[in-house]
């Protein structure tokens, strides 16, 4: 009876020592992820953050107005034609080639031009000897009808035939005058300073009257020659600012200034053509580059952002904001409405998300958590401005 005592004792005393073993492990792995937990949240640094590295969102004037397309044209372009018809003899010109005024460009073959001119000017000696024979007579049967030798029917017939020779020597003239000219019109001449725009044929083409040679502009005199659809045409006036871009010059601005509105849109497209002048001394160079802009005809007032304050995640947009509470300054995700590029400055309307005079970071990073704590750092020069004043005060 007593071993039985003593063995029930012993195997109580070993399931006791067994339970406190096997509960003391999991109190103690409870405890210490508990710890951790608490001092990973304690130690989580706050983000320091510099003032140049913030920005206050402010209220700035947005141009608005219709949508105007079009091409680059020069104001002065010539598309010279063959006025003879004749057989191009030399083309002394290339594309891209300057040119003054008078400068010889095509050279048409003369050979006949100039046999009708040499038959003209015979014709016009002969008519001129003719006339001053004719004078003659009528002169002298003149002087016989004074003195009753002659009858005044031989008279008149004399100053008939005067003045028919002075008839003919005009025609003749006329004819000397046309030739002259049609000689001139051989050689195809520039009709302003500028450059040749395009070559429309070579040595020995057959150039009739009419067909093109050859195309000349002044690169100096460009415009943008815009057209805006009908039902905004209301509020386009001369004298407003366009502000465009042309294909060719990417990441470039171009200011003008509308010039002219056309009377009556066009029958098919129902839109109206706006002639835009170039405003200030930049101007692209090169004819019929495409262009497109707005016509500022309106300007109000917007909040504005930069693009590297936005971030984009998928259709969405957001900054991040600094808020300012009784624990200190933390990051806010501030979701974003937005609205028009302000192609003048670059910066985007903000529809809602933002107040005027809010604090964003310029440009955030990609580990910023919304509610993190905000830290604003103190430039070097002023904590040593501070520091000194600090030590002079001591002293």
């Amino acid at each position: 009876m007593l071993r039985k005592t003593l063995l029930a004792l012993a195997i109580a005393s070993a399931l006791a020592a067994c339970g406190k073993s096997d509960t003391a492990p999991g109190a103690s792995a409870s405890a210490s992820a508990s710890a951790s937990a608490s001092d990973k949240s304690a130690a989580a640094p706050k983000l320091l953050i510099a003032p140049e590295d913030l920005l206050t969102v402010q209220s700035n004037a947005l141009a608005s107005g219709p949508v105007i397309t079009g091409s680059i044209q020069p104001e002065r372009r010539a598309d010279l034609r063959a006025e003879v018809g004749a057989v191009v003899v030399q083309v002394l010109k290339e594309n891209g080639e300057a040119v003054k005024k008078g400068d010889l460009l095509v050279r048409l073959d003369e050979t006949s031009i100039r046999d009708a001119l040499n038959s003209a000017d015979e014709a016009t000696r002969a008519a001129q000897q003719s006339l001053e024979q004719t004078e003659r007579m009528y002169q002298r049967q003149k002087t016989l009808l004074g003195s009753g030798m002659v009858s005044t029917q031989a008279m008149e017939d004399a100053e008939t035939r005067r003045n028919n020779a002075a008839s003919d020597l005009a025609a003749a003239k006329a004819r000397s005058v046309s030739a002259r000219q049609q000689l001139t019109r051989t050689s195809v001449r520039a009709p302003f300073d500028g450059i040749v725009s395009e070559r429309k044929v070579s040595n020995g083409d057959t150039a009739a009257i009419g067909k093109e040679l050859i195309k000349v502009i002044d690169p100096t005199s460009m415009r943008f020659e815009g057209l805006v659809s009908a039902d905004k045409i209301g509020i386009v006036k001369v004298g407003q600012p366009v502000l465009f871009s042309v294909n060719g010059y990417p990441g470039q601005n171009f200011n003008g200034k509308v010039k002219r509105v056309d009377p009556a849109a066009n029958a098919v497209t129902r839109q109206v053509e706006v002639l835009v002048e170039f405003a200030g001394n930049k101007e692209p160079r090169v004819a019929g580059l495409y262009a497109e802009g707005h016509v500022e005809s309106a300007t109000s007032s917007a909040l504005m952002l930069p693009a590297s304050a936005m971030v984009q995640a998928g259709d969405n947009n957001y900054a991040w904001r600094i808020q300012s509470g009784p624990s200190g300054a933390k990051l806010v995700k501030a979701n974003l409405t937005i609205g028009t590029r302000d192609e003048r400055t670059g910066l985007w309307q903000v529809n809602s998300g933002l107040t005027s005079g809010d604090m964003v970071v310029r440009v955030p990073g990609a580990t910023f958590k919304d509610g993190q704590k905000v830290e604003l750092s103190v430039p070097k020069t002023v904590a040593s401005a501070t520091s000194a004043t600090s030590a002079n005060k001591g002293n």
